[in-house]
C-alpha cells in the first residue's frame, strides 16, 4: 500500500552514533526529467515531530492517514524531501542518548551533513533549486540550517543551489509568541480578564527568566504558561483556535491538568500534536493513529531494520533541547537578509495560537536589516484566488511575509489554495 510510493529513502550517519532518515518523493508533474522541478526540503517542528510522519501523511504528502490520495499534495508540482530531524526523531535515531543534539547550531550542522550525503546518493539534485521549508520549531531549525549551508557553499565545501528558506508559523522568537497568547485569546473571547491576567503573568515570568539567561527555567515557565492557558480556556486548540475540541468544564479541566505535569503537556502539544483536551487520550503513545501506522505499516513497507522504532526517542529529543528551546534566532534571519542573496519567506496562519500571527508580526517588524524601512513602507497586498480573499502579502527585496486566512499552524493543510499561491510565488512552479 505504501510501497508503491516509496521513491527514495536513506538512513545516513551524520556523525558518530547519530543516524538521520530521509524520504524523497519525486514530483509526479508531467516533465521530461524530475530534476526540471525544484526540490523542497521539509522540516517538521517539536522538536521531535517527524517530517516523514506528520509532514508527509498529515500535511502535504501524496497520501493521508487513511491512505487516500491527497488532492493538494506538493509532489504534484515539486520534488519533496522529508527529513526526520533532529536525530532521534521519527525513523532517525542515536545509538546512545549522549549523541542527541544540544542546540540549534548542532542541528544545522547535522542537516548539512545529511544534505551532503543526499547529494552523494543523488548527484543530479546538486544543481536543482533548493527551497528549505520549516514549520513551527522546524522554522527555527530551517533558518540556522540555511545559514550554515550558505557558508558551506561559499567556502566550496558543498555544491548546492540554495534559493529560499521559508518559515511557516515558526518558533523564531519564542517569547514574542508566548507574550501574544493572553491578548490574542482575550480579543477572540476565549478568556476573560482574569484569564488574561493569569496567562500574561506567567508569560512575563517566562520573559524574566529568559532575559536573565536562565534558559531551562524559561522553558519550564513556558510550559507552565501553557498549563494555565489550557486551564482557563477549557481546551482551545493550540494549532487552530477554530478547530472543534471536546467540551470540558473548568472543574473537569482542572482535574485533568492535575494529573499531567507542565512538561508532559508541553510535549503533548509540541511533539505529539494532540488536538483535543489533555486527558482525552490514553498516555500510551501507541494509541496515536500516526504512530501506529508508521510502526505497523510504513516501517515494514520501507524495509527498515527492526532496531529502529518510530518516535521512540522523541521525548528525549525534546528534553535534551530544553536549554535551547526558548532562545530566539531572529539575528540569524537578519544575517541572511543583510549578507546573502537567499530569499527569506515568513508565512503565518491567522488562526494559529502556538506561533500566533501577532507574535510573528512583532519580531518581523522589529528586525534590523538593510531593507527594514522600505519593507515597513511597502504595500500590503491582498491575495485573491477565484475572487476569494485568501490572505495578504508584504515584500521588499529578498524578504516577504504572507498572512494566510482561514488557516492555523498547519497552513498548507488548512488553506491549500493560499499555500499553493505562495509556493508558486516562491519557487516559480505550482
Amino acid at each position: 500500500m505504501v510501497s508503491g510510493n516509496i521513491n527514495k529513502i536513506g538512513d545516513m550517519l551524520v556523525r558518530e552514533g547519530a543516524h538521520m532518515f530521509w524520504w524523497l518523493h519525486y514530483t509526479i508533474a508531467e516533465t521530461p526529467n524530475v530534476t526540471d522541478r525544484p526540490l523542497i526540503l521539509w522540516l517538521q517542528g517539536g522538536p521531535g515531530s517527524s517530517s516523514t510522519g506528520y509532514g508527509n501523511f498529515e500535511i502535504l504528502g501524496p497520501y493521508d492517514l487513511n491512505m487516500e490520495k491527497r488532492d493538494f499534495t506538493w509532489i504534484k508540482t515539486h520534488n519533496v524531501l522529508f527529513v526526520d530531524n533532529p536525530v532521534g526523531t521519527g525513523f532517525s535515531y542515536v545509538e546512545h542518548i549522549k549523541y542527541l543534539t544540544k542546540d540549534n547550531k548542532q542541528i544545522a550542522e547535522d542537516l548539512v551533513e545529511l544534505l551532503r550525503g543526499f547529494y552523494e546518493a543523488l548527484p543530479e539534485f546538486k544543481s536543482v533549486p533548493l527551497h528549505i521549508f520549516g514549520e513551527s520549531y522546524g522554522g527555527k531549525m530551517a533558518i540556522e540550517f540555511a545559514h550554515e549551508l550558505y557558508h558551506e557553499i561559499e567556502n566550496g565545501n558543498i555544491e548546492s543551489n540554495l534559493v529560499t528558506v521559508a518559515m511557516g508559523d515558526a518558533w523564531i522568537s519564542p517569547i514574542d509568541s508566548t507574550l501574544s497568547w493572553a491578548p490574542y485569546l482575550f480579543q477572540l473571547g476565549f478568556v476573560d480578564e482574569d484569564g488574561y491576567e493569569r496567562i500574561n503573568n506567567y508569560a512575563l515570568r517566562t520573559k524574566r527568566a529568559l532575559d536573565e539567561g536562565k534558559y531551562f527555567q524559561a522553558t519550564d515557565l513556558w510550559a507552565q504558561t501553557e498549563e494555565v492557558l489550557l486551564g482557563y480556556n477549557m481546551g482551545v486548540d493550540f494549532y487552530n483556535v477554530l478547530y472543534d475540541t471536546r467540551f470540558s468544564s473548568s472543574e473537569d479541566n482542572a482535574k485533568q491538568l492535575f494529573h499531567h505535569s507542565p512538561h508532559s503537556i508541553a510535549y503533548d502539544v509540541m511533539v505529539k500534536r494532540k488536538r483535543i483536551n489533555i486527558g482525552d487520550e490514553s498516555d500510551d503513545e501507541y494509541t496515536d493513529p500516526l504512530t501506529r501506522m508508521m510502526r505497523d505499516e510504513v516501517h515494514p513497507a520501507l524495509g527498515l531494520s527492526d532496531d529502529v522504532k518510530f518516535g521512540s526517542q522523541s521525548s528525549a529529543v525534546f528534553d535534551t533541547l530544553g536549554g535551547d528551546f526558548m532562545k530566539p534566532v531572529v539575528s540569524i534571519v537578519e544575517h541572511l537578509l543583510n549578507n546573502t542573496s537567499v530569499k527569506v519567506v515568513v508565512y503565518s496562519g491567522q488562526l494559529d495560537l502556538i506561533c500566533s500571527t501577532p507574535g510573528t508580526v512583532k519580531w518581523v517588524n522589529e528586525m534590523n536589516w538593510v531593507g527594514s524601512k522600505d519593507y515597513a513602507n511597502a504595500p500590503r497586498d491582498g491575495i485573491g484566488i477565484n475572487n476569494v480573499l485568501e490572505g495578504y502579502v508584504r515584500k521588499y527585496g529578498n524578504f516577504s511575509m504572507y498572512w494566510i486566512n482561514k488557516a492555523g499552524h498547519m497552513a498548507p493543510f488548512d488553506n491549500p489554495r493560499c499555500m499553493g499561491y505562495i509556493l508558486r510565488q516562491v519557487t516559480n512552479f505550482g
